[in-house]
């Protein structure tokens, strides 16, 4: 670290502070040339890859398009912002995770679908239809053909539980 003041990098560390988030260090220095202090802030560095969309542009990755995307496909569901927001979190750090700089859009709208098959199968449907950019009604009909066919293969306590709780009869 070179002072600020005669940019000699001898200086030793004074004082250790961590901040009241627990999310920063403020270090209190003294340069070993002309004995000034001075102080540095030290913080784990967010490693949030870059988004290469489908026509090849760059974006930072933001989870609020995430929660948006969610919220509008579990409008009127019965799924709460909570969910949503646990949703949004768990993909945010699986993406991290990975260790990519960068990540192809297509990725992250998966593990949006997937999360959403589990929790609300209209959402599913809702989010699935602007996702994958049905062309035409057969499209969206196989979609929905094949979660029937894995609503009929599911196990029967589970089908009764999904029945029960999406207000079927």
């Amino acid at each position: 670290m070179r002072c600020p003041f005669c940019r000699n990098r001898k200086n030793r560390v004074v004082d250790s502070r961590m901040s009241n988030d627990g999310m920063m260090i403020r270090r209190r220095r003294s340069c070993g040339a002309c004995k000034r202090r001075f102080t540095t802030y030290e913080r784990v560095e967010e490693a949030a890859p870059m988004v290469v969309k489908k026509d090849g542009r760059r974006e930072p990755f933001d989870r609020a398009k995430i929660i948006a995307g969610l919220t509008r496909a579990c409008e009127k569901r019965p799924v709460s912002m909570e969910k949503i927001e646990q949703i949004a979190g768990s993909i945010e750090t699986t993406m991290a995770e990975q260790g990519d700089r960068e990540v192809a859009s297509n990725a992250i709208g998966a593990a949006v679908m997937n999360e959403l098959h589990k929790i609300d199968q209209v959402a599913y449907v809702r989010f699935a239809s602007v996702y994958r950019s049905f062309k035409d009604i057969d499209e969206f009909m196989h979609e929905l053909e094949d979660l029937i066919n894995q609503r009929k293969h599911a196990p029967a306590s589970r089908a009764a539980g999904e029945k029960k709780g999406n207000g079927s009869s």
